[in-house]
């Protein structure tokens, strides 16, 4: 792992330390080396606990102004933070943690600094890292911290099956690159109407820790745990998530079909995040690049950061990426995410806001599991800018977006509201199997547009439909109804022709209809009670 250097200058330096149980200054080593040129992303820098340490401060730098090196720690017994490209110094106590790490007994033995090679574009790269160790702690036990569970149904706004607004991909402090605490994130997401955040840190869990603290203080806004899923080669959503998953892919056993596998094992979702956002050194690794099945994927992240430049330059890439699923037969759902770190306090090209895209999820209520669920049906649509977008609610009879019909055809409905007609220009239009139909001009609030549509011979045909503003980009995205062919099933685009509904049974009669109707009724009555005859 060309690891010698480092090892020589790790021994040498433990071997000038002594150190007794009942030290009690505090005591620290040096560890200076190269960054090893080849090998995996990842590499680790091992350093020995005394026996007596009640806490631990890790001071790591680069020592340059073009490489990026990231960093963790792991303890004898695994894992116990990664702070990535936090500039702080790793602080960690058996009752609390510096951000982004977990607190826990300090047990003797050997540890690692856990090194990301994000960027080293000037060699030799070399990494400085200082440990110290204590007796005692310094940081507070840390009270508001306990496990994760999930919350009991929110009332929300409106309770019951219904449509609810919130954002899939909401960074806290507890990720490196982030700053907002869950309250700030939660009052800033109730100011914009939300009914749902998720916390999707990077590489990290610990902001599950604060969740039930912070959900407290929110009765209507559901906070939603999952992970970042952040390596060099692409960013997942790892929507739900409530355990640690390995991101160092190229050490052995760690691979991102094992990934999903732990996702998927924890009742956890997949979803890939950002997939066109391939810019280099702006955003390392945004861009999906990893070769992974198909099959193993539900959710693609069709809309990020819409306000920031990100969702407007690559919209159009991410939505065919997105596409190249669908094409194949895979029912992937596509998601939003506002990818936000501020929490609404900055704003310029290049800054997320949260809410900006808003997924709408029409759920059973308002709890992580029923909007999972509904997540895993597609039951979504993305509006791409936030709540006040234009809203389309997409049915055919009974079928949400993210339903499959098997039947002969389809009478589809697409009703938009929210429109805000006279104050700006809204089309509409239908997308057929990934080929945009013309768009045609919302005139009234409320519009219906429908459609029918005769399944395939074979395979299938998908339908969505998209509501563009004065860009004419696409400002509303639903997911698809996907209608394939049942010989024997119902053909309601027959009936509709027909003149019927798109039930079984035949045309509602008329008025005139009905008073004919009456009078032979009462005709027939009339006869049967005249008396008869001898």
């Amino acid at each position: 792992m060309g690891l010698r250097s480092r090892s020589l200058v790790v021994v040498s330096v433990l071997a000038a330390i002594t150190w007794s149980a009942r030290a009690t200054a505090d005591t620290s080593v040096t560890l200076d080396g190269n960054v090893p040129a080849d090998g995996p992303d990842h590499f680790f820098v091992p350093f020995d606990v005394p026996d007596g340490t009640q806490e631990i401060e890790i001071l790591h730098d680069d020592k340059s102004p073009d490489n990026i090196l990231d960093w963790g720690v792991s303890d004898p017994a695994g894992w116990r933070g990664w702070g990535g490209g936090n500039s702080e110094n790793a602080i960690l106590n058996a009752k609390a943690a510096s951000r982004s790490y977990v607190p826990g007994v300090i047990t003797k033995g050997t540890w690692n600094v856990v090194v990301g090679k994000a960027k080293v574009v000037v060699s030799p790269a070399v990494y400085h890292i200082v440990v110290t160790f204590r007796t005692a702690p310094t940081l507070a036990p840390q009270t508001a911290r306990r496990p994760y569970a999930a919350a009991a149904a929110l009332p929300g706004l409106v309770t019951g099956p219904r449509y609810y607004a919130g954002d899939l991909h909401v960074h806290s402090l507890e990720s490196g690159d982030a700053t907002p605490t869950l309250d700030e994130i939660g009052t800033f997401a109730r100011s914009r109407g939300l009914d749902f955040v998720e916390i999707s840190d990077h590489n990290v869990n610990t902001q599950d820790d604060y969740i039930a603290d912070a959900q407290s203080r929110f009765a209507d806004l559901l906070f939603i745990p999952g992970i970042e899923y952040t390596t060099y080669k692409g960013h997942a959503n790892a929507i739900g998530a409530t355990k640690w998953v390995d991101h160092k892919i190229g050490q052995p056993g760690v691979t991102i079909a094992d990934a999903v596998q732990q996702i998927d094992a924890q009742g956890a979702i997949f979803s890939i995040n950002h997939p066109a956002l391939d810019i280099g050194d702006l955003c390392i690794g945004c861009g999906w690049k990893h070769d992974l099945d198909p099959s193993k994927v539900t959710g693609v992240e069709i809309e990020t950061s819409a306000l920031s430049g990100g969702g407007i330059l690559f919209q159009a890439q991410a939505i065919a990426f997105w596409e190249t699923f669908l094409s194949k037969g895979f029912h992937v759902t596509g998601l939003g995410g506002g990818d936000d770190h501020r929490a609404g306090k900055e704003s310029g090209m290049f800054q997320s806001t949260l809410g900006s895209p808003t997924t709408m999820i029409y759920a059973s209520e308002l709890s992580a599991a029923a909007l999972m669920d509904a997540i895993r049906k597609g039951h979504v649509v993305v509006k791409t800018d936030g709540p006040a977008d234009p809203m389309v609610e997409l049915t055919a009879g009974d079928a949400l977006p993210g339903d499959t019909l098997k039947q002969r055809s389809a009478v589809l409905s697409a009703k938009v509201t929210n429109t805000n007609i006279g104050q700006r220009t809204v089309n509409a239009r239908w997308v057929v199997n990934g080929v945009p139909d013309d768009t045609v001009t919302v005139d009234t609030e409320g519009q219906l547009f429908t459609r029918s549509v005769q399944a395939p011979p074979t395979g299938e045909d998908r339908y969505r439909f998209e509501v563009l503003l004065g860009d004419n980009k696409p400002h509303l995205i639903t997911n698809h109804i996907f209608l394939s062919l049942d010989a024997n099933g119902p053909d309601p685009a027959a009936q509709k022709s027909s003149g019927g509904c798109a039930t079984t049974r035949g045309p509602e009669p008329s008025n005139a209809t009905l008073w004919l109707l009456f009078a032979a009724a009462a005709l027939m009555t009339a006869k049967r009670l005249r008396p008869r005859h001898a």
